[in-house]
């Protein structure tokens, strides 16, 4: 048989080092945004992954197409379940038998909403549930879709932060969700306060804790609005992951870190610098902000490094 290569013209693909191309693939596939229809590049020590949409540092390569290979429905994994972008069950069924570790296929009807952070999703295909056990960089997570906010694509930004971490720190995780951050960073913290509103969250944290055998993370169920009258410390680094109402949090971050501490500041945001101007406010400096992943055109998900103090 003989298979006929194509190219493709324009495709979007982002530039790695050779011995990073497995990481980077991985965290690509979970969150769904490799193009596996079509083979990676190798450009002398680089390797060049096709990705389905545009993102920061990506550029236009031509591309050849696995023979024989048909693209699969646009989605992103969560552990054994697959979020589609499109409600099409024919394509859920075949997404489903394509990749044996997929338990569900679901299609999320909206956007995360609410002090609770959650979202609806509708099954199309699998087990009738949302809720799957996640597997990162040695921690296994059990999340609910449904339930409690979980994001596979920050598992890259928790490394990031990670590597951050001083021995002995005191740290805050002012909307912790089911602990990934938390989690993450305690092995060189000394203390890791974890907060959410969502008791389903924290439910789902405490059984995260007892999975990965963390013993100095404290789950805490509050408003973050209220947590400088309940917590006796100052931090030496805090968490903000809450893209979408964050901002109006940030001077209660403030009060809880210590003088010369750092915030890391997540954020969806329109422009560069769209936030800087209320940090200085505050009291802060930007040490760095970097575009985590695009969120819609226009718009994208950015993180601010913040040293408290002048």
């Amino acid at each position: 048989m003989i298979h006929v290569v194509r190219k493709t013209a324009g495709q979007w693909g982002i530039r790695v080092p050779a011995r990073q191309g497995e990481e980077v693939r991985q965290a690509l596939i979970r969150e769904g945004a490799l193009d596996a229809s079509l083979r990676v590049l190798r450009d002398g020590g680089d390797l060049i992954l096709p990705v389905l949409e545009e993102r920061k540092g990506a550029e236009r390569f031509e591309f050849e197409a696995h023979p024989g290979r048909e693209p699969l429905p646009r989605h992103e994994l969560v552990g054994g379940i697959a979020i589609m972008q499109e409600d099409d069950p024919a394509g859920a069924e075949t997404l489903l038998a394509s990749r044996p570790s997929l338990h569900t296929i679901v299609f999320a009807e909206g956007e995360v909403h609410g002090e609770y952070r959650t979202r609806e999703f509708k099954i199309l295909a699998g087990e009738p549930t949302t809720r799957t056990q996640v597997t990162e960089h040695g921690h296994t997570f059990t999340v609910d879709l449904a339930g409690a906010y979980f994001s596979a694509r920050l598992s890259t930004e928790r490394q990031r932060v990670l590597t951050q971490v001083q021995d002995g720190e005191l740290v805050l995780d002012m909307f912790a969700g089911v602990g990934p951050f938390a989690i993450t960073l305690a092995k060189p913290a000394s203390l890791v306060v974890a907060a959410d509103i969502n008791p389903k969250a924290i439910g789902l944290m405490l059984e995260n804790l007892e999975t990965n055998r963390i013993r100095n993370v404290l789950p805490l169920l509050a408003d973050a609005r209220h947590l400088n009258r309940v917590l006796p410390w100052k931090f030496d680094r805090i968490v903000m992951n809450l893209p979408l109402s964050g901002t109006e949090f940030l001077p209660e971050a403030f009060r809880l870190c210590r003088p010369g501490g750092t915030i890391h500041f997540y954020s969806l945001v329109s422009a560069e610098g769209e936030h800087t101007g209320r940090i200085r406010e505050l009291g802060g400096t930007v040490l760095t902000e970097r575009m985590v992943r695009s969120y819609s055109p226009g718009q994208w998900h950015a993180v601010y490094d913040v040293r408290v103090g002048k």
